[in-house]
């Protein structure tokens, strides 16, 4: 079906592609990503400023926690101008409830219901007939119509379905009330003609298709879910789910940086697919690609998820050439080895943005500048923040202010706080620590332990006192900026039994740094210890009354 066709295809076609972003749902369920619900407020927050057109805040059925989230997010990005807000649920009547009660407080709800369809999947995992689950997809998209008008369908493992079988359900669904059907690639399996064919085949053959907006969801197991979900916008689907960097299960989620950007910088060649004319300048995406940076740099901080230096877009080495034929290039002509200009992601051209000096309004007007919107109380911290690093240094970038901005403003429990460290260390000497801490009790706390480095003995000393077991499994050290004096960024993961809690904190000194970023990760995994006992408690008062 070439371009003209697609954009022919159906009288009701988008000329521009919706933005599903899934990374506080499936992009959390990446092994160590996990967000409590401040966390996930402040990334839903920066997805409405980035654009988004769907925010899927989570699966409220899973786990209290995860209601608590979806209902969060409803209740304070889920406002008339902000973006559709959506839960996941299964094809089973409870979830939708759960669902439906968490999107209450949000102006445009969406409840995301799916099944499995590809015969593996109805053998092993569901143990129903192909008859069975036609039956259930459409009685459960009729009782989550009966909750909210915005009902999206998913085929769970979609791309290895007998095409035939996925035509019937989703005429099914959309006969049952289904706005979007959503076409998951959910092991990664497909090849791009393939995935492109299997939209075609969809577009032709389901004969209510275009009651319902077509969507595409993917994971990037053999590296080619970007160009996946390219083809199938070429072939007429008008929403991609995605998630920020990537994150997701086993090898990740379609990056939505890539997809955004991929549409920006070839505009003129996807313009015929949504009937445009070739040098149409409209936005294929809704998306402020300036925010994509901050976004990318405020989930990588949340979720202890590094950005790999060559990563497309938002990599560190993305802007970067060392070859001296692309730096001669780049001095005559910056279009010789690069095809967008970094500005346009975010990246700021500026170096030298405040000093020792400044004021707490030319701060306050900078960060604004950058995006950020600070109550007065994390302006304050955050001021003192930069006064300290002032002193430190001569010149204050916007990403050395970036740092201190996340840094004081993540929403972090801080049950144990760490008032004091000291290491002494050298050639000849045994790295020794000394901490002190505040327990969650208000118990001001002193201990000492000898390392195998200087890192090493804070942590041990920190371990005395908190007792709580677990095991690091991660430790990077990363500037912000070049020279010396740069801020140090120290990201960490530790493992609690079977789950993965991390830290993230930014200092001139990185051993400070090191253990304000191991607090960080302690606090997550005291605060979900102890929630996890008061539940129990509930369970067994509850229990006991019956």
């Amino acid at each position: 079906m070439d371009a003209a066709a697609v954009a022919a295809f159906d009288g009701q076609a988008l000329d521009h592609v919706l933005i599903f972003d899934t990374t506080l749902r499936d992009g959390e369920q990446c092994p160590g990503a996990t967000l409590n619900t401040e966390e996930k407020l402040a990334i839903a927050r920066q997805l409405a400023r980035l654009g988004v057109d769907i925010i899927e805040a989570g699966f409220a059925y899973a786990s209290p926690g995860d209601f608590e989230a979806v209902q969060k997010v409803a209740e304070q990005v889920g406002t008339p101008d902000g973006p559709v807000i959506c839960s996941l649920a299964r094809a089973l009547k409870p979830d939708i409830e759960a669902a439906a009660a968490a999107l209450k407080p949000a102006a445009k709800p969406r409840i995301h219901t799916f099944i499995s369809t590809s015969d593996i999947h109805l053998k092993y995992q569901l143990r129903k007939t192909r008859a069975e689950v036609l039956q259930i997809a459409e009685e459960m998209v009729a009782y989550a119509k009966s909750f909210v008008d915005d009902v999206e369908f998913s085929m769970m493992d979609a791309t290895r379905s007998d095409p035939e079988f996925l035509y019937q359900v989703i005429e099914a669904a959309i006969r049952a009330g289904a706005t979007t059907i959503n076409i998951p690639d959910t092991v990664g399996y497909v090849m791009p003609e393939e995935f492109g064919q299997l939209i075609k085949g969809i577009r032709e053959n389901v004969p209510n298709i275009k009651q319902a907006i077509l969507s595409v969801h993917g994971h990037d197991d053999l590296g080619v879910s970007v160009a996946n979900f390219l083809e199938a916008i070429k072939q007429g689907a008008r929403q991609v789910e995605v998630t920020v960097n990537g994150i997701g299960e086993r090898a990740g989620n379609t990056a939505l940086e890539e997809l955004v950007m991929a549409l920006h910088v070839r505009r003129s060649y996807f313009n015929p697919y949504f009937g445009l004319p070739v040098d149409s300048e409209k936005p294929l995406t809704h998306i402020k690609t300036q925010e994509i940076y901050r976004t990318s740099r405020l989930v990588s901080n949340l979720t202890g998820m590094l950005v790999q230096p060559n990563k497309a877009i938002v990599g560190s080495n993305a802007f970067a050439h060392e070859s001296g034929i692309h730096q001669d290039g780049m001095l005559k002509n910056r279009q010789t080895y690069e095809i967008m200009d970094a500005q346009t992601i975010g990246l700021q051209s500026s170096t030298l943005v405040l000093g020792k000096h400044s004021g707490r309004n030319a701060f306050r007007t900078r960060l604004k500048e950058l995006g950020f919107e600070l109550s007065e109380q994390d302006l304050n911290k955050a001021f003192l923040r930069f006064k300290e690093l002032a002193d430190k240094k001569k010149e204050i970038s916007d990403l050395d202010l970036e740092a201190i901005v996340n840094d004081e403003t993540r929403p972090v429990p801080e049950l144990y706080r760490l008032e004091h460290v000291q290491v002494v260390c050298g050639n000849r000497e045994a790295p020794t620590a000394t901490v002190r801490l505040v327990t969650p009790e208000g118990e001001e706390r002193v201990d000492a332990a000898v390392g195998t480095g200087p890192v090493d003995a804070v942590y041990k000393a920190i371990n005395r006192i908190v007792n709580i077991p677990n095991k690091l499994i991660e430790f990077s050290v990363q500037s912000v900026t070049a020279g010396i004096d740069a801020i140090g960024e120290v990201t960490i993961r530790l493992r609690h039994e079977d789950r993965i809690f991390s830290g993230h904190a930014a200092n001139t000194d990185i051993i400070v740094a090191s253990a304000q970023a191991y607090m960080n990760a302690l606090n997550k995994l005291y605060s979900a210890l102890h929630a996890a006992r008061s539940t129990a408690d509930q369970r067994e008062a509850a229990a006991q009354k019956i």
